[in-house]
């Protein structure tokens, strides 16, 4: 007889339920969050495990790994997807029953199982959300105290990064008290800034050292963060069928909405990884304002800007960028300049 398991995880514990193909529920059990324990439960000869169900969370690729490194048929679920069937299932909310409304989607196949990124693009993840939050809190401070020596009609003005605190120290030369406030705020963001200056380096350093980011960094507006990124939230190519596929999942497509007589057209999804949106629309913006030379994608984008406005060509262009980058990727090439040597990468 066939088995399937629900995990439901949290921090600490993680609720199990094992049902089998009738749906009757033959063990549950609540046991620590780590691999080796659900291994220990989940590899019990007198169940015949067809699939094991676990939500997509903070825990679930390292659980992921683990129970596939044990040979166990384990599935990352959808979470959207995971809510509605338990709201539909359920009508109170509970670590057993969220663990037994998995199983029973493991049992009838009613469920969207996601894409478990590889070790080495979640260590890129990693370091590229960690540069970003340091960059983020320095920015922070620094308009902390542009702030601060505003109420005393001390205006820091349009300085660069590093002539910042050379210019804080001009402004408090005269006041003892302020430049004591000061100091402390300034030794925080030194260091931020430090720390920040050592992980652009590891990100220029992963660029430079993988050949799918130096091909990516043809396309104009695409540096090193944007490749970087992209490589390691794609993960890997072969997973989209059609290239085309890739803004969707980004959240640059646009919403339709449709029933009856009624069909609507709205605005893009917005779903998908947050912050490779924000970087291909950044890329799009480099590449309409920044790159001086011309290209059939800068000019494809120009020419949507005239009938629809900047900001909707630019949302456009970030998903071209996407689609453009994954074809790129595939089929092993660098960014071709001209429409006429482009003909292949349009039609994906």
């Amino acid at each position: 007889m066939k088995h399937y398991a629900g995990l439901d995880v949290s921090v600490k514990e993680t609720s199990i339920c094992i049902v089998d193909e009738s749906g009757k529920v033959c063990r549950e059990r609540k046991v620590a969050s780590h691999p080796e324990d659900l291994v220990a439960i989940l590899s019990d000869p007198s169940f015949s495990l067809e699939r094991v169900g676990v939500e997509a969370g903070p825990l679930s690729q390292w659980l992921f790994e683990g129970l596939a490194g044990a040979g166990l048929p384990i599935f990352c679920i959808e979470t959207r997807h995971t809510k509605a069937f338990l709201d539909a299932l359920q009508q109170n909310k509970s670590d057993r029953n969220d663990a037994r409304g998995i199983a029973h989607m493991m049992r009838v196949g009613l469920f969207k199982d996601v894409h478990v990124k590889t070790l080495t693009s979640q260590k890129r993840r990693a370091l590229l959300t960690a540069r970003s939050l340091l960059q983020e809190k320095a920015i922070d401070l620094e308009n902390e105290m542009r702030g601060l020596l505003r109420n005393f009609g001390l205006k820091v003005g349009h300085v660069s990064g590093g002539t910042f605190e050379r210019r804080i120290l001009e402004l408090v030369e005269h006041d003892t008290e302020l430049a004591e406030i000061m100091e402390p705020l300034l030794a925080g963001r030194r260091k931020l800034r430090e720390g920040l200056a050592k992980l652009e380096k590891r990100v220029l350093a992963e660029a430079k050292q993988d050949d799918v980011c130096r091909r990516l960094m043809t396309v104009p507006g695409v540096g090193p963060i944007v490749s970087l990124a992209y490589v390691s939230t794609i993960d890997i190519p072969s997973r989209f069928r059609h290239s085309r596929s890739v803004g969707a999942i980004l959240g640059l497509t646009p919403v339709l909405k449709q029933s009856g007589e009624m069909s609507r057209v709205g605005h893009v999804s917005l779903r998908g990884d947050a912050m490779m949106r924000r970087l291909l629309y950044e890329a799009a913006q480099s590449m309409m304002t920044r790159v001086v030379k011309w290209c059939w994608l800068k000019a494809w984008a120009m020419n949507i800007a005239k009938r629809h406005g900047s900001k909707k060509a630019k949302v456009a262009l970030a998903r071209r960028l996407a689609v453009v980058m994954h074809r790129m990727w595939v089929d092993g090439t660098e960014f071709r300049w001209t429409r006429e040597d482009s003909v292949s990468t349009v039609a994906a």
